[in-house]
């Protein structure tokens, strides 16, 4: 029987080049796969893109009113669903790809990060660690330079760490242009860098 996977790690991780890479090793083997991506990503419009500046066309922008098994029904011999910034999706989306697994024996590989700038969690993450019947940390070193794993995401504006705002800012040239960025950190780092503007705020 099929599974649902749920790799996770903090930004910058590799998830977006590791989709990618996977997907030319199934269509190498001559296996047919579909990418997919939630619409909330607008980051190279309906491409995904690695930090790596490798990209590829995905096969359908998923809305969140949209139904995947609708979207899948018209295909035939579907070796595998991989779908990149899971986290963007609807809980019932992340049903229906757990219910695609079981029902159609369709392995389905979702990439994402767990938590937001804010270390709250997104509306599918939790619902994939519920239900994934495999998950993978993808390591990533903390930025600050300490050695640790990173496992939080820190959104920076002009080089500042910030800790209010909108849950999605997606990392794209809107948002440079604005002078936001994200940087991956250790837990220990980012409380530090918390509490100090914290402290600067008093």
């Amino acid at each position: 029987m099929a599974k649902l996977y749920f790799r996770y790690g903090s930004m910058n991780c590799g998830k977006t080049t590791h989709l990618i890479q996977v997907a030319h090793n199934y269509e190498e083997a001559n296996c047919k796969v579909l990418v997919l991506k939630p619409d909330d990503d607008t980051k190279g419009d309906d491409y995904i893109v690695s930090r790596l500046n490798v990209q590829r066309k995905v096969d359908y922008w998923i809305k969140k009113e949209e139904s995947i098994k609708e979207i899948i029904e018209n295909h035939v011999n579907i070796s595998c669903i991989l779908v990149d910034e899971a986290e963007f999706l609807t809980v019932s989306q992340v049903d229906e790809l757990y219910e695609i697994t079981k029902e159609m024996n369709i392995p389905v590989i979702c990439y994402g990060i767990r938590c937001d700038f804010q270390m709250n969690g997104f509306t599918a993450s939790p619902r994939l660690l519920l239900l994934a019947d495999d998950i993978e940390e993808m390591k990533n070193i903390c930025k600050y330079g300490c050695g640790n794993k990173a496992t939080q995401n820190m959104r920076l504006k002009n080089g500042i760490p910030v800790f209010e705002g909108d849950q999605k800012l997606i990392d794209d040239e809107n948002a440079k242009q604005q002078n936001y960025e994200y940087m991956s950190v250790c837990g220990e780092c980012y409380l530090k860098a918390r509490k100090k503007i914290l402290y600067k705020k008093r």
